[in-house]
């Protein structure tokens, strides 16, 4: 018996769980809409409405729970975002198959980056404290929704708050699970949830032919491909390697671009590597055990799963679920990865200035041709960090190193932030 509980306790940790939960959540309430917008854009009924979540449930399922277990690491997919939001205006018109076809040519493309390795040759030269910045950045809105909420949700935000201070006193690995009850029980007794809403169906998959029109591919293949890359796997590499995590990138581009052709049919417009819900499941309220965190990206596989098996139901969940709880939720779920992001991104003064100018530039939101802040962001590091080293080779007289300091017995030896990789195992 004793034995047994063991194993469950290691195959389900209670903050675990509540990190995918939470990922998931989050993942699923911000941007859900822009799935069932895009769909109808493409002339979807309620039926293909649901094959499409239920291929994204399922391909999303696949990747978090496959390639977490593989590296063990927490490889958390997620669905396009943006690429969704690109959707909701470009196929307006454009039939279901020829739709499909570009689900299918942007996946292809996906799939020969990491075939080919060139996408993981160029993130191996950002620096760490660009990528840490980029990763600040993108949070730093959820962040700031914990407390921005406040204004007209104290009832609901300020409770989450409070009980995830409290618990991070007395019993800091529940912190997260505890605040997301508690702003469950708040939002109840303050009436914030639309339960009249709420109903229960099963999703069923519907296969659509493929149809490859060539322009339908060059307006919208193309473009969801390229918003996919620099808008979210881009910084979803950044999280990882921020949280210290050296997970082989090609591998992770190959088999999502796989299972998102596979899928494509179905419904399944585009799979990638997540940023802002992977960064729920890599910080340490996902596990005390760096090594233990992966954990929580299969759980958000498993709900992923759920998600895509009861698509509609989720629609109402959705609907009757207040925003300010899923706002309240995220942001003290990310306090630490966001604090951890930008010690790591501050903490070599040479690489400073571009650090900020990255986390700058990121958290603006600025969109340009489509393509997200994330890209500008770390393209505006980049640049600063290039004009700013051929300044200091550029000085006449470059400054001496001061000598080193005797050590201080009275000071403990600090050490830089640790970086763990995953397990190597043969590709």
């Amino acid at each position: 018996m004793t034995s047994l509980i063991s194993r469950i306790r290691a195959a389900a940790p209670p903050s675990a769980v509540a990190a995918g939960l939470i990922a998931v959540t989050v993942g699923v309430t911000s941007s859900a809409a822009l799935v069932f917008t895009a769909a109808k854009a493409a002339g979807a009924g309620p039926r293909e409405i649901g094959s499409w979540m239920l291929a994204l449930g399922v391909g999303l399922a696949v990747t978090c729970v496959g390639l977490s277990l593989r590296y063990r690491a927490p490889v958390v997919t997620a669905w396009s975002t943006p690429g969704a939001a690109l959707l909701s205006t470009s196929l307006a018109g454009v039939p279901m198959g020829q739709a499909v076809g570009a689900f299918v040519f942007s996946a292809l493309l996906v799939l020969v980056t990491g075939v080919t390795g060139w996408f993981a040759r160029a993130m191996n030269r950002i620096p760490v404290p660009l990528a840490a910045a980029l990763l600040a950045g993108v949070l730093l809105r959820f962040g700031t929704g914990l407390f921005s909420t406040m204004k007209g949700n104290f009832a609901i935000a300020f409770p989450v708050f409070a009980l995830y201070l409290l618990a991070r006193r007395f019993a800091a690995r529940y912190a997260v699970l505890v605040a997301l009850a508690g702003g469950v029980v708040a939002s109840v007794v303050a009436g914030g949830w639309h339960v009249d809403a709420l109903r229960v169906s099963v999703a069923t998959p519907v296969f659509t032919a493929p149809d490859l029109d060539w322009k339908v591919l060059v307006s919208v293949g193309v473009p969801l491909f390229v918003v996919t890359m620099a808008s979210q796997n881009l910084p979803g590499v950044a999280v990882l390697r921020g949280s210290g995590y050296d997970v082989p990138v090609s591998p992770l581009m190959t088999w999502t671009g796989a299972v998102n052709v596979v899928l494509a049919p179905f419904g399944a417009f585009g799979l990638n590597l997540s940023s802002i819900t992977a960064a729920i499941c890599t910080g340490e309220e996902a596990h005390p055990d760096r090594t233990k965190r992966y954990v929580a990206a299969v759980w958000a596989g498993i709900f992923y799963l759920c998600v895509g098996v009861f698509g509609a139901t989720v629609a109402s969940l959705l609907t009757a679920m207040p925003h300010a709880l899923v706002l309240a939720i995220a942001g003290v779920g990310l306090l630490a990865t966001i604090e951890n992001s930008l010690a790591t991104a501050l903490s070599e003064k040479s690489s400073r200035e571009a650090a900020v100018v990255t986390f700058l530039a990121t958290a603006s939101g600025v969109t340009i041709w489509g393509i997200g802040s994330a890209f500008w962001g770390l393209l505006a590091g980049a640049l600063t960090s290039l004009v700013a080293g051929a300044g200091r080779r550029g000085g006449r007289t470059p400054q001496q190193p001061a000598p080193p300091t005797a050590p201080n017995p009275q000071e403990p030896a600090t050490t830089p932030p640790n970086r763990v990789p995953a397990t190597k195992r043969p590709s």
